[in-house]
């Protein structure tokens, strides 16, 4: 019985292993790791509240109460329309089951990374916004050219206040180029825009990669407009969310000169299965052809 029972459990030992080198298993563990993460972090922590003076003209800007690229509309612009376009693509192409997966999967870690670390940095940092004061509404009393701090305000809108020391990086840039980022570069291998040989001198590949791009980076511009961001607030911002793209990009994907750029990698551990198969000798044939002539395989486990 008890020899039974290990069997049973070093067989279950050796699927769970099997299936942690052969999926991606470990990606959608560490996702959602990941998503716990930012999940503490934006409802348990709060920001660094810099000092500031009170006649900073830098943030003195007035708090505007409807931005042109809501919180909604990020989200609408920067998660559900590029992942509606990869779908179609991969629809469009009858892409295999392992393709559509090596596609969402990487696109959906780009922006979660992003996000988790734009408010890591936002909150250690505590940057005021170019609107802190109207925000802030500082007492009466409080003197000029001196340095002061949260305790001078008189605002009761708890989540506005507080958001007001989260200026940099620009949330806004790093998760429209994270996402929109990611379309691009996807877009871009799809239609091989940098093998030369097939598209790397066909301008209107090249136009439909650079579109979503643009459209990033009139949502990043829309942070200044609005007076959230300063440039250099969203010019990192639009650094980082396109750096995690392009790094969670080719850790699935070739690099885009590549003339293979259209194809994902291989799944992981197909080198493992193929290595499974090994040719077994014949005992009776004296060689690995058996009486047909054909060569014997057998799966190792």
């Amino acid at each position: 019985m008890a020899s039974r029972r290990g069997v049973v459990s070093g067989g279950t030992a050796s699927c769970l292993t099997r299936a942690w080198q052969t999926t991606h298993a470990p990606e959608y563990i560490g996702f959602l790791v990941l998503l716990g993460a930012w999940l503490a972090l934006a409802i348990l922590t709060t920001p660094f509240h810099r000092l500031f003076f009170i006649n900073d003209l830098r943030i003195a800007y007035p708090h505007a109460l409807h931005e042109r690229v809501s919180v909604f509309c990020m989200f609408m612009y920067a998660l559900l329309l590029p992942l509606a376009l990869l779908i179609a693509c991969n629809l469009a192409s009858r892409a295999p089951m392992s393709k559509h997966e090596v596609t969402y999967l990487p696109f959906l870690i780009s922006l979660l990374l992003t996000s988790f670390l734009t408010d890591v940095v936002k909150n250690a940092v505590g940057r005021p916004r170019p609107d802190l004061l109207d925000r802030c509404r500082p007492s009466a009393s409080t003197k000029p050219n001196v340095l002061v701090g949260i305790e001078v305000c008189q605002s009761h809108e708890s989540f506005k206040l507080q958001d007001g020391w989260r200026s940099f990086p620009s949330g806004h840039s790093s998760f429209s180029f994270a996402g929109l980022g990611f379309l691009s570069l996807f877009l871009a291998g799809q239609l091989h825009v940098f093998d030369h040989p097939v598209g790397g001198r066909d301008l209107g590949r090249a136009l439909i990669c650079l579109l979503p791009l643009i459209g990033a980076t009139l949502i990043a511009i829309s942070r200044c407009e609005d007076y959230r961001h300063d440039v250099y607030d969203v010019c990192v911002g639009s650094a980082l969310g396109m750096s995690v793209a392009y790094w969670s990009y080719r850790r699935h994907w070739p690099r885009l000169s590549s003339p293979k750029c259209s194809e994902p990698y291989p799944r992981p551990g197909s080198d493992l299965q193929s290595a499974a198969w090994q040719r077994v000798r014949d005992e009776e044939t004296g060689g690995g052809m058996n009486r047909t002539g054909e060569e014997d395989y057998e799966l190792q486990p």
